[in-house]
């Protein structure tokens, strides 16, 4: 079965533990409104690749992954295509990559909890803890996230917890007090690591390509003392919190 490919990035350091070879797959049914990557939403278009192409490359850059090292699925939404992902991610283990998959939790199904189930690590996307501000921000509710992250709680799947602090519309003492309780003070103890992601813009271009309105043009970035801020109310409910 294919995969639909958006694009690849060798070496990557910010998609999971080590040097990384990031697979962009196509298709995300969220709508950030500070989405990165625009261009991998619809569930049109994308480059239909072998899972063999992808397991060759990944076997020609596992010299350079190292003991921490490995591939990351992510996109768009890895877990729309969680079918055809599977039997890769377990090809790839048998080789001894170590395999992430970079999710929102939107997604659930027999092939999601497989996908889950086996793989390395999950890296957590949750993108406000207020169920009204995340349909806001997203197009969607929050529920079925939240249910993911319980479920690789209660199953001892290890996982990162992501989040993007987006001025006046995610980065609120309320919302990450609100986060924290929820998560924080030894809750999930399947959390391995905190991510504190700042708000940036490198998306806007691909906005203004694909002839979008970027909803967020007057949203400044974080300051420094925003940052500094948050990163001290994050360190109040979890000792792995870390500012990227």
């Amino acid at each position: 079965m294919e995969l639909k490919v958006h694009s690849y990035e060798s070496m990557g350091t910010y998609d999971g533990p080590g040097l990384r070879l990031v697979v962009f797959l196509q298709g995300c049914p969220f709508r950030c409104l500070y989405c990165a990557n625009p261009d991998t939403i619809s569930f049109e278009g994308g480059t239909p690749t072998l899972p063999e192409a992808i397991l060759k490359m990944a076997l020609n850059q596992k010299p350079f992954f190292g003991k921490k090292g490995g591939v990351t699925f992510s996109g768009g939404e890895p877990t729309a295509q969680a079918e055809a992902l599977v039997p890769l991610v377990r090809e790839l283990q048998e080789h001894g990559i170590n395999v992430c998959i970079d999710t929102n939790g939107a997604i659930w199904n027999s092939h999601v909890e497989e996908l889950f189930s086996i793989a390395d690590l999950v890296l957590l996307d949750v993108k406000q803890i207020n169920p009204a501000r995340h349909l806001d921000l997203t197009g969607r509710t929050n529920t079925r996230t939240l249910e993911t992250a319980a479920w690789l709680e209660e199953h001892g799947r290890p996982f990162w917890l992501r989040y993007v602090l987006v001025p006046g519309i995610s980065d609120t003492e309320e919302d990450i007090r609100a986060l924290g309780e929820h998560f924080g003070n030894g809750r999930y103890r399947m959390i391995r690591r905190v991510e504190i992601l700042p708000y940036h813009t490198l998306g806007k271009n691909k906005y203004e390509v694909l002839g979008w309105d970027y909803k967020l043009k007057d949203t400044p970035l974080n300051t420094k003392e925003q940052l500094d801020r948050a990163k001290g109310l994050f360190d109040r409910y979890f000792d792995c919190a870390v500012l990227n």
